[in-house]
């Protein structure tokens, strides 16, 4: 992996090493960008790149949901990390949009609260769900071929490493928040991701 950092508002000073980073923070003294992997950014996108055919058309959210929900019982966050992991970590949808989407399938009649053993909203498919699916079959297998193909391609980290690397990300900004650059703090930090790069290749 390639790992590429700058700071934007014209201003020339970069940081380039082995990583490649995902996400973005901006302050006042100068946004950083970086991207992990091949130019997508990390992790828990909500909503996918630019230029970038779009992870679900038109009522595909609706049919993944009520699938998932077919195989087994689940609430609203085992939805979205469920979708997250068949993507391979490279798509999550929002809380904004899975939830009024279970509360149309529930409109529907494609879905019912079921008993869970705590406060949280469980939904399975009823029936009328399953045979909606059924109706759908080819369609529904397509887009499950589909989701998959994107971890397939993809190859996203860890969770875990996107967390690690955005609490070094914090730990930058706010260093640089109170300071400002200096040649010596440019120096350090390219000497300690420099480090880091080696000692993880020798790992």
């Amino acid at each position: 992996m390639r790992f590429h950092f700058h700071r934007g508002h014209g201003r020339h000073h970069g940081l380039h090493g082995q990583f490649a980073m995902p996400g973005r923070f901006g302050f006042d003294s100068g946004d950083f960008h970086f991207d992990f992997g091949e130019g997508g950014r990390f992790g828990h996108g909500h909503g996918g790149r630019r230029g970038r055919r779009r992870v679900f058309e038109s009522g595909e959210l609706r049919l993944t949901l009520l699938k998932l929900l077919a195989d087994q019982p689940r609430h609203g966050y085992e939805l979205i990390k469920a979708i997250e992991e068949m993507t391979g970590g490279d798509y999550a949808p929002s809380p904004g949009v899975v939830y009024p989407t279970l509360s149309m399938l529930e409109d529907l009649g494609y879905i019912a609260e079921t008993a869970s053993p705590d406060a949280k909203r469980v939904y399975a498919a009823t029936d009328a769900g399953r045979a909606h699916l059924a109706d759908n079959e080819a369609e529904v297998a397509a887009l499950i071929e589909r989701l998959g193909a994107i971890g397939k391609r993809r190859q996203a980290p860890k969770p875990e490493i996107g967390r690690a690397v955005a609490n070094m990300m914090a730990a930058l900004r706010n260093r640089v928040g109170r300071d400002g650059w200096t040649d010596e703090l440019l120096g350090e930090v390219v000497d300690i991701l420099d480090e880091a790069a080696k000692k993880i290749e020798r790992i």
